[in-house]
């Protein structure tokens, strides 16, 4: 299931999961209301068979509808992604996506922010939880 991961999705297949996983499951018209410019129920349908056929979704019958659940724990697919971010675009440097994502913000960190981070640094160089 890694490996799939890390082919990546389309555009609209992530909006899906996201979608699935933010609802921790949905049904096609679920899903569809909650997609900006959303395609029609039919393109739905057949994303959501196609996220199915490649392993990302399974489903459970609710009377007429079909329930739509992750195959992936999302902190698993989150893990997964960043690594394949990691590896494709930042030469596998954590100190030049984490400097990217800091200046990509928008925003200045709070010190508490500052603070919380490197905690978490210490942390990861003790070997603790993250």
């Amino acid at each position: 299931m890694s490996t799939q991961l890390r082919h990546g999705l389309s555009k609209r297949e992530r909006q899906i999961m996201d979608a699935i996983y933010g609802r921790k499951g949905a049904t096609a018209a679920e899903v569809r209301a909650s997609l900006p410019d959303p395609p029609s129920y039919s393109a739905v349908r057949a994303t959501l068979r196609i996220l199915e056929t490649k392993g990302f979704l399974n489903h459970r019958s609710q009377g007429r509808k079909y329930f739509y659940l992750p195959t992936i724990p999302h902190q698993r697919a989150r893990q997964t992604a960043v690594r394949h971010l990691l590896d494709t675009y930042f030469d596998n440097s954590v100190e030049a996506v984490v400097a990217a994502l800091i200046r990509m913000d928008g925003r200045k960190l709070s010190e508490k922010d500052y603070r919380r981070l490197i905690e978490m640094i210490q942390n990861a160089e003790k070997g603790g939880a993250r």
